[in-house]
């Protein structure tokens, strides 16, 4: 039995190890590929309009909300211990650093990740990736770079709109029903403002969204089994995506701070 256990682990620990190779090698033609980005740029311009506009209304709603709780949450631990005065602080240093890029970067896999593994998939198992190559076109080049590249740019807007409308929902909660003025709220937030939780949170959201759709296009290439291929690997690139944007997201926070 014990042996049995060993060598299924050890089957589980190479086929990880060698996907983390294919995902590599992929990331290395994104990379190898982007010296065609110029003649290519109305791939790229069509995945930002993709990935950040058709986006844009759900990380506001997401934002929105987020603000909202944030700012209830810190009022009831602030309750009895410290001033409301601080909430705008304490609650804008939160969705700068965390709650702005991490929740941003979680609706984005659940909505761009899954879909790009979805397009990707359908086209492999219809043969169109097989037509792709047949006419010298290079599947990478075409399919993957401009999402990957999409994501990257276009996640940091997305991030800034979110912070922007989420402070605002965390300053309409204090002012409304906390009773809290707005010299007095947005006061806390310019004291205890840093330039570090913005750029550190922009830095999280550019890492956030090319594993997204690294991940996404990974999938998508390597989809088989009709339809219910596809079905499993849209589940498997959000799986993947959220999970690692979690990992990622701790991982940065040692390293920034």
């Amino acid at each position: 039995m014990h042996a049995i256990g060993l060598d299924r682990l050890g089957r589980r620990a190479i086929s990880f190890l060698a996907e983390v190779g294919e995902i590599s090698l992929m990331q290395l033609k994104i990379i190898t590929s982007m010296r065609r980005v110029f003649r290519d740029r109305h791939l790229v311009f069509e995945q930002m309009e993709h990935i950040g506009v058709g986006s844009l209304p759900l990380v506001l709603i997401i934002g929105m909300f987020t603000g909202m709780v944030s700012s209830w949450q810190a009022a009831y631990q602030f309750q009895g211990m410290i001033s409301f005065s601080l909430l705008g602080g304490a609650v804008s240093r939160a969705i700068f650093i965390e709650l702005g890029p991490v929740l941003t970067a979680i609706v984005i896999a659940g909505r761009v990740g899954a879909s790009i593994a979805a397009e990707i998939g359908t086209m492999k198992v219809t043969e169109q990736i097989d037509a792709l190559e047949s006419m010298a076109i290079n599947p990478v080049r075409y399919l993957a770079m401009p999402r990957f590249l999409g994501a990257i740019i276009m996640m940091p807007v997305l991030v800034v709109f979110a912070n922007a409308i989420a402070l605002l929902g965390a300053y309409a909660v204090a002012n409304f029903f906390l009773d809290l003025s707005p010299a007095t709220f947005f006061g806390s937030v310019k004291r205890f403002f840093q330039a570090k939780d913005i750029v550190s949170g922009i830095f999280k959201s550019i890492c956030f969204g090319g594993v997204t759709a690294l991940l996404g296009c990974h999938i998508g290439f390597k989809t088989s089994g009709g339809a219910e291929g596809v079905g499993l690997a849209t589940i498997r690139a959000f799986v993947l995506s959220s999970s690692m944007i979690l990992i990622l997201d701790y991982a940065l926070w040692t390293i920034i701070f």
